[in-house]
């Protein structure tokens, strides 16, 4: 398999988690142990619908075209890093805490725990590092 079909795959992938975390955390109620700020998702599904968007742009434009230059691959890559960043920040829903009058982890019809998010989220960070490598090495 060569590496441009890893990033498509992975480019799919990333787009599945914007979308999902965006359906899953539009409720108030969301799953976790802590809630966390409402602008948090919006700030992750706005950043990741940019970077994706600027990334195909960056995907199947020439390079000698506005799109397929420098200036948008690097837009690209800084909204995927954001995109992961609030992701991670989205996980801290489910850290553990400790007391008397801590709450208990409330969950939804999903999951049963933050399993899909894991996978979800530090999914993400691996393929923002692998599109900020295939960025950097020219192979995309």
């Amino acid at each position: 398999m060569s590496f441009p079909i890893v990033v498509w795959i992975l480019t799919a992938l990333a787009a599945v988690a914007i979308v999902l975390t965006r359906l899953r955390m539009r409720a108030s109620d969301a799953a976790g142990r802590l809630s966390i700020s409402r602008r948090l998702p919006l700030v992750h599904f706005a950043a990741g619908v940019v970077a994706l968007v600027l990334w195909i742009g960056v995907l199947v434009a020439p390079e000698d075209s506005l799109v397929g230059g420098p200036l948008f691959g690097i837009l690209a890559i800084a909204a995927w890093w954001l995109t992961a960043v609030c992701g991670l920040l989205i996980l801290m829903r489910w850290l553990p805490t400790k007391g008397r009058h801590a709450p208990e982890a409330s969950g939804d019809s999903w999951s049963d725990g933050p399993g899909l998010s894991l996978l979800a989220h530090l999914g993400m960070v691996v393929g923002v590092l692998v599109f900020t490598y295939a960025y950097l090495t020219a192979a995309v």
